[in-house]
């Protein structure tokens, strides 16, 4: 199974962010159901290992908190845009659920991640999209924001990957109530 932790967002941020959708060609974009800020990718493991990656992510407490959105972008793969996103503001107490994930991760018996942590929600998955259109997109819509709203738990999600876009199954949320 494909497994990544993540937080799920509140329906009015998932609405918000998929009023958005529309105006890019090529655009796939992603189901407001499925918005979310991924903490860790996990990738395919089998039945005895997700067991394990739960059990430690049981063991994490960290205090719940508010979190905002703001402004959009994109990630490139070499000279081509591949997705666009909105992005979450800076918050310590984010990074610091982040660092309490990865640790569970690792202790679950996985090597660290050794991608920079980027918080962000996945928009859209582009494919052959001009880039003057992006462009016109993203400056249209780069003062977007949302929130703050309550982030009071984080997820383990399975991936389903269909060839209409991935769907998202969650498989344990873990509230966020104290240290």
């Amino acid at each position: 199974m494909r497994l990544f932790i993540g937080i799920p967002l509140p329906a009015a941020a998932r609405q918000r962010l998929a009023g958005l959708g529309g105006g890019l060609p090529g655009a796939r974009w992603v189901e407001a159901r499925n918005m979310h800020v991924t903490l860790r990718f996990i990738g395919e493991v089998d039945g005895a290992r997700g067991e394990d990656i739960g059990a430690a992510l049981a063991a994490v407490r960290c205090p719940g908190f508010e979190l905002s959105l703001g402004g959009l972008g994109c990630f490139n793969r070499g000279r081509r845009v591949h997705a666009v996103w909105a992005g979450v503001d800076k918050s310590e107490a984010l990074a610091h659920l982040r660092k309490k994930v990865e640790s569970a991760v690792v202790r679950a018996g996985f090597e660290a991640d050794r991608h920079k942590f980027k918080p962000h929600v996945t928009l859209a998955r582009l494919k052959r999209t001009p880039t003057a259109k992006i462009g016109l997109f993203l400056e249209a819509h780069g003062g977007f924001c949302a929130g703050p709203f309550p982030i009071e738990r984080f997820t383990l999600f399975r991936s389903h990957l269909n060839p209409g876009g991935a769907q998202y199954e969650a498989l344990a949320d873990y509230p966020l109530a104290g240290e």
